[in-house]
């Protein structure tokens, strides 16, 4: 893995807590300029306060990735100060325990999951464009394996299942980073990939899942190697966001030995490109990009 990360410019959502924590603070460790967005401010105060001893620095932006405006008010700032974002990486996430709906009326659990990342990638991925290796990179998770999307009710609105709402969340982030690889230009130099971090329960992802889902959750972090630590969940995301193993790697579904197979619906291109336009249509873009992308 690259050791001097100074010419790096790294925006990481959910970076104030979990393994995307430990991530942030590495990459800075090793030059980098990280920009961390997350909802919780004394995290993020804190997070800086502790980076000033560091090679590189952290940047912190208080955002709450549920409101379209709030993505698209903090890309409008990341583009006016920083030159360029040579890694763009989709870490945040949520479990919601009982069925929410955004400020813009969109179940909770779509809209930081899946919406978020597919409108801010939208918004600067011409800011990536000349970056000498820029990446897009998306957190899934393994669980998608037991979901399917119904994308006639994405939205979960005929009952809803917390854990179900977080798979088929992971599902859509692997159909979202195949759809935009197949759509990007041949000779565009962007890469954009997702990756498994591991089954990572002290992250207290599943806090409001029912009672049941915390017990299986609990249990299975203490079966011998199951459960993957903040550490090493940090570090397979680090591989790809500046190793370089994945600088000319695109489309991929990475686990802890690499790229795999994901569900077959992920990669299934009705499924892919009915998604996109369904995304387009609940944040209000054309559905018609990254070719048509001017931002």
């Amino acid at each position: 893995m690259t050791d001097d990360l100074s010419d790096r410019t790294i925006l990481l959502t959910g970076g104030t807590s979990g393994f995307g924590r430990v991530a942030a603070v590495d990459l800075a460790n090793r030059g980098a300029t990280v920009v961390v967005v997350g909802r919780d401010e004394s995290k993020g105060v804190t997070l800086v306060e502790r980076s000033k001893d560091f090679v590189g620095t952290i940047a912190f932006h208080q955002a709450d990735l549920a409101s379209q405006s709030t993505v698209r008010s903090l890309a409008a700032t990341v583009k006016r100060e920083y030159d360029r974002i040579d890694v763009l990486a989709h870490n945040a996430g949520l479990s919601a325990g009982s069925r929410r709906e955004s400020p813009d009326g969109i179940e909770l659990t779509l809209a930081v999951n899946h919406l978020a990342p597919y409108l801010l990638t939208y918004e600067l991925l011409d800011h990536l464009r000349d970056a000498p290796d820029p990446r897009v990179v998306v957190t899934a998770s393994d669980i998608h394996r037991r979901a399917t999307l119904d994308l006639d009710d994405l939205q979960l609105t005929g009952g809803y299942d917390s854990l179900d709402a977080y798979a088929r969340s992971k599902l859509a982030n692997i159909a979202f980073t195949v759809e935009l690889d197949a759509r990007l230009p041949d000779d565009a130099a962007v890469t954009v990939n997702c990756v498994h971090p591991g089954f990572v329960p002290s992250t207290n992802l599943f806090r409001e899942a029912s009672l049941r889902t915390r017990l299986l959750v609990r249990i299975a972090g203490m079966v011998p190697g199951v459960a993957t630590s903040k550490r090493a969940a940090a570090e397979r995301l680090q591989t790809l966001l500046v190793g370089p193993r994945y600088g000319s790697v695109s489309g991929q579904y990475v686990g802890s030995d690499g790229p795999e197979d994901p569900a077959p619906e992920a990669t299934n291109q009705a499924v892919r490109r009915r998604l996109w336009q369904i995304s387009a249509e609940l944040v209000d873009i054309t559905p018609d990009w990254p070719a048509s992308t001017t931002n």
